[in-house]
């Protein structure tokens, strides 16, 4: 049975990055599931499922465009210090979340610190990064 539009597929995913480096997997033990078309995954995940038979193996590269995007200059901020609650001490490489115009939270990483500001970076972390998925369909559930 070939995977179309509206079925649940269970899959085990490699993502690698343009340099060979394993960014994450799905490992063996617990595969990845989603229903096509329900925006569960990135678009270039569900395109690359689309058509393949349980068992199938498939590599594909994702172009930034179809997965989180390229990256913009303009989700980057520097913020005065006193910004931030103060019991947070930001360091660099950490998760701060901030609020966004609408009342929501957006989560920002700290990509520079010194004495009265801070540098945050709202991009996703694999914002205009190629991604390259060994994709490996184990199981295609055809709903009703």
């Amino acid at each position: 049975m070939k995977a179309k539009n509206g079925d649940i597929v269970k899959v085990h995913y490699v993502l690698s990055l343009k340099d060979g480096s394993v960014f994450d997997s799905s490992g063996e033990e617990q595969p990845f599931e989603f229903v096509i078309g329900k925006g569960m995954v990135i678009s270039g995940i569900e395109d690359a499922v689309i058509g393949m038979s349980e068992g199938a193996t498939k590599t594909v590269t994702i172009l930034p465009e179809d997965a989180y995007g390229c990256y913009r200059d303009d989700l980057t901020h520097v913020v005065e210090r006193s910004y931030l609650p103060l019991d947070i001490d930001p360091q660099v490489g950490m998760t701060i979340d901030v609020p966004a115009a609408d009342g929501t939270f957006i989560s920002a990483l700290v990509t520079a610190v010194n004495d009265s500001t801070i540098k945050l970076d709202a991009n996703h972390e694999l914002a205009g990064e190629e991604l390259i998925f060994e994709i490996r369909l184990l199981k295609v559930i055809r709903p009703g």
